[in-house]
């Protein structure tokens, strides 16, 4: 019997010493940015913006090329971690890269853009999607802005391990300038060592024969939290917003909202039984000068509670979608139409959302 207590009591030293050391190097290794950080912009591009011209927009949060129809996820209350190997992966990318290529999108953003992670084995997805596209397009630009560095993540079991990931934008149009603004993190110690740290990636796009430039803001905001995180995430963005709005800047904001505008008709998509539901982002606190954007027409989101292999699933009363990504446009910025493409979210776990544009 002591025998055995003592092999338990050095067990459980082991335990506490591996936890405390693990702990202890998070805590000198966590990602902490600055407020604000500049963005290098790589590329080179001197194809400027005019008023009245067209454009094509496009948004996808590409789920790190990991979340196809296969993939379940255990935060959403699946029970994969790692949701693909590596030939998956590249068939996820193969088919983003693909249902980008028939858009032609002048600006790109994306959303869980994985750059040295791994579980999606490593694999430089920003520098992957950038030079396909700019195989067709000599002149491109791109810039990114981390939102999880994490030498190693320790949970569940299998851990997740090493993660570097964050938002991208690919564009055809000169990028004057990119920052990474800092979002506040509902997390505590120690939990918040190996969270996301959320940001608002801001560019600007000079518009020719105008002193005005586009601000483009792409984001990700709260997932996980209790609702609070999202709230403060969503005021800090409102207020970036209103600021430029005000200085007579044409303002365009996309991306993974993580909540639903409360303009958008979600009778398609009931909430079920037991699964998440999305906070909703009430547009009139905005004011009068924005206009928020999505096309319900198809979900954007799907839930990774279960894989998507069954066709039953795909039925909105058995199966779980949202609607979370979308775009919020200033007055000055004429839209001509809002798209979801359906990709029956084969390659990822959101669908992309297309906006047509023009500046007045």
């Amino acid at each position: 019997m002591k025998k055995a207590l003592k092999i338990f009591g050095a067990v459980l030293l082991v335990v506490v010493f591996v936890a405390a050391t693990l702990v202890g190097y998070l805590t000198i290794d966590e990602y902490n940015p600055d407020d604000v950080e500049k963005l290098e912009i790589f590329g080179e591009s001197e194809k400027k913006l005019s008023t009245g011209d067209e454009l094509t927009f496009m948004t996808w949060n590409i789920g790190y090329g990991a979340l196809g129809d296969n993939a379940d996820f255990f935060m959403d209350g699946g029970k994969m971690v790692y949701s693909a190997d590596e030939e998956r992966v590249q068939e996820n990318l193969a088919g983003i890269f693909s249902n980008i290529s028939e858009v032609e999108p002048d600006i790109l953003f994306l959303q869980e853009i994985d750059r040295n992670s791994s579980r999606s084995y490593y694999i430089d997805e920003l520098d992957y999607l950038y030079k396909s596209l700019s195989a067709d397009n000599e002149y491109l630009q791109n810039a990114f802005a981390p939102n999880f560095k994490v030498a190693f993540v320790p949970l569940p079991v299998p851990p997740i391990g090493k993660v570097e990931a964050g938002l991208g934008v690919i564009s055809k149009y000169k990028i004057d300038s990119a920052e990474r603004i800092k979002l506040p993190c509902p997390f505590s110690w120690p939990l918040r060592t190996f969270n996301l740290k959320r940001c608002l990636q801001v560019m600007r796009v000079p518009v020719e024969d105008s002193d005005k430039k586009l601000v483009l803001i792409n984001l990700h905001l709260e997932a996980y939290d209790s609702g609070e995180g999202k709230i403060a995430q969503t005021n800090m963005l409102k207020e970036l917003m209103q600021q430029e709005a005000q200085k007579g800047k044409y303002v365009i904001v996309a991306g993974d909202f993580n909540q639903t505008f409360s303009n958008v008709d979600m009778s398609k998509y009931p909430v079920l039984e037991g699964k998440w539901e999305a906070g909703t982002i009430n547009v009139e606190d905005f004011g009068e000068n924005f206009e928020f954007l999505t096309d319900s027409e198809y979900p954007t989101c799907r839930s990774l509670d279960s894989v998507l292999a069954d066709a039953q699933l795909k039925d909105p009363e058995h199966f779980q979608y949202y609607m979370l990504d979308g775009y919020i446009v200033s007055d000055n910025v004429e839209v001509t139409s809002v798209t979801t493409i359906n990709t029956e979210f084969k390659y990822a776990d959101h669908n992309p959302v297309v906006l047509k544009f023009s500046l007045q």
